[in-house]
């Protein structure tokens, strides 16, 4: 009997080694998963300038694409226009990527719900942006007429790119509640003003172009700060040895 508690007595001791120093066996256990979450944060971050950055080299390339007057959706049609369509997809697919990355990093707290939702919905108007293409006009591609017509395809594309944006918009406000509970104040007042400039800029688009550009481009960029700010956070709680003054300019 004396032996089967010492046995007992030393196993309990193992457990409890285990849980506090963390053997190999716990410590991979855990990396898996938080490896995970940082992938597919990572693709959410890298989704936005990834759009913008392929779409502005085809603007600069593509015969009498003016970007003062024509959308990055345009870019979708013509012969090179596979480019574009592949570019939607692809930031689509990064986007849907980033909410469930956004669903790990939020369990438990504020925004876990609606965030992953949000960002979902405007990941997949991309990718329906690249089924339904937007509608020939201001003289591009080149040798269209200035004035198009609107087609079935193109009110659709028109319509999932207003919703998608419009729950980006959302999701910016509801993150801000997270990005407050972590003590990241400026950072949550910030995330509550972002809509506002991108819905200018989208209001301002039958007049300005470029304030579209402007304004959906905006958005992408800050989905891919606030992803960064939250995930620097996470790994800070995970490493506290490291610092949260790294690139932590806004509070």
């Amino acid at each position: 009997m004396t032996h089967t508690l010492g046995a007992r007595t030393h196993e309990a001791r193992s457990i409890d080694t285990a849980r506090t120093t963390g053997v190999p066996e716990v410590r991979e256990a855990r990396r898996g998963p938080r490896t995970m979450k940082r992938g597919l944060l990572i693709g959410g971050m890298v989704a936005g300038p990834l759009f913008l950055g392929v779409a502005t080299v085809q603007g600069l390339v593509r015969e009498g694409f003016d970007f003062t007057r024509n959308a990055f959706s345009q870019l979708a049609l013509g012969g090179p226009g596979w480019v574009q369509t592949i570019n939607f997809v692809v930031t689509g697919a990064l986007l849907l990527a980033g909410a469930f990355g956004l669903r790990r990093l939020l369990r438990g707290g504020a925004g876990e719900r609606w965030v992953p939702v949000l960002i979902g919905v405007f990941g997949a108007s991309f990718l329906a942006a690249a089924v339904f293409r937007a509608d020939a006009g201001a003289g591009f591609p080149a040798g269209s007429p200035e004035t198009g017509t609107l087609s079935g395809h193109g009110a659709v594309h028109m319509f999932s790119g207003m919703i998608g944006y419009l729950a980006l918009c959302a999701a910016f406000v509801v993150l801000a509640r997270p990005l407050a509970a972590r003590g990241y104040q400026a950072w949550a007042l910030a995330s509550r003003l972002a809509p506002a400039l991108v819905l200018a800029g989208f209001a301002a688009s039958g007049s300005y172009v470029l304030a579209f550009t402007a304004g959906a481009g905006l958005g992408l960029c800050w989905l891919t700060a606030v992803t960064a700010r939250l995930l620097a956070g996470t790994v800070t709680a995970e490493h506290p040895g490291r610092t949260q003054d790294d690139g932590d300019h806004l509070g």
